[in-house]
């Protein structure tokens, strides 16, 4: 079995069986972003043959600081699936995670496609509306122990996500400076600001349309894009309600039990 194929099967492995492995860039190096991706669309296309229904994209490594740490200067992408995503205020089970940290960030739901030759008047036109997010994280990376092409080929470590009932116009956000405040039971445990994605979550946006649309697979009508966190990532475990509160975006909860 040659090696993408190898770590392919090891990160589904592993995911089936709820148990984490030793790093993939053992087998696909550290460096071999395009390799990375290859392991991802192998399962990617695994959980579609098995009918599950992609509803949009992830974008990681959107702080320029854990660019840096990772030795990269791009952020990454994943997909995301129908059965990832939480209704807002609902409980999830702790079963159905690994390793799980949770994430506030801006969501964009897309109005049209995008495709070709595409600017930020283009990517604005394009979106249909912004709402506040929770994502959470995890990995099948033991301890958390990842590199580029370890995130890249786990689905950009892909878990879950909920988003906001409130539906903004992005003309109407400051969406460089909006700040974001999330809690966990009560407590404050992440504050950031729009600005530490990219700059402008909207910058991680416009990166992710031109790459998708480069890789011949542009994004569609309806996708919903996660954009990126604007604070620290907060372990979760057994039993925590998460809340967020994004200016101009309200608010959005879930609990894990």
């Amino acid at each position: 079995m040659n090696p993408i194929n190898q770590a392919a099967q090891e990160l589904w492995n592993a995911q089936k069986a709820q148990k984490m492995i030793p790093p993939v860039r053992e087998l696909i190096t550290a460096t071999d972003i395009d390799a990375a991706y290859a392991v991802q669309q192998i399962n990617i296309q695994h959980r579609i043959d098995q009918g599950e229904k992609v509803v949009g994209k992830k974008i990681g490594l959107t702080s320029f600081a854990v660019q840096k740490q990772l030795g990269v200067d791009q952020p990454d992408y994943g997909i995301l699936f129908e059965s990832m995503q939480i209704e807002n205020g609902e409980k999830l089970p702790y079963s159905d995670l690994m390793q799980p940290k949770a994430e506030a960030e801006i969501a964009f739901v897309m109005r049209n496609d995008l495709d070709g030759d595409i600017d930020i008047t283009d990517l604005i036109d394009a979106i249909d509306y912004a709402s506040a997010s929770i994502e959470i994280v995890g990995s099948r990376i033991e301890n958390w122990n990842i590199r580029i092409t370890d995130t890249i080929a786990d689905n950009a470590s892909a878990s879950h996500f909920v988003l906001g009932k409130k539906k903004m116009n992005i003309e109407e956000l400051d969406l460089e400076r909006c700040s974001m405040t999330m809690t966990k039971n009560g407590a404050v445990v992440s504050e950031g600001i729009g600005s530490a994605c990219m700059d402008n979550p909207l910058n991680a946006a416009l990166w992710l349309a031109k790459t998708m649309a480069k890789n011949g697979t542009p994004l569609k009508a309806g996708e919903i894009l996660l954009s990126g966190a604007l604070g620290p990532m907060v372990p979760i475990e057994s039993g925590d309600h998460f809340e967020a509160t994004i200016e101009g975006l309200g608010n959005v909860s879930i609990t894990v039990q």
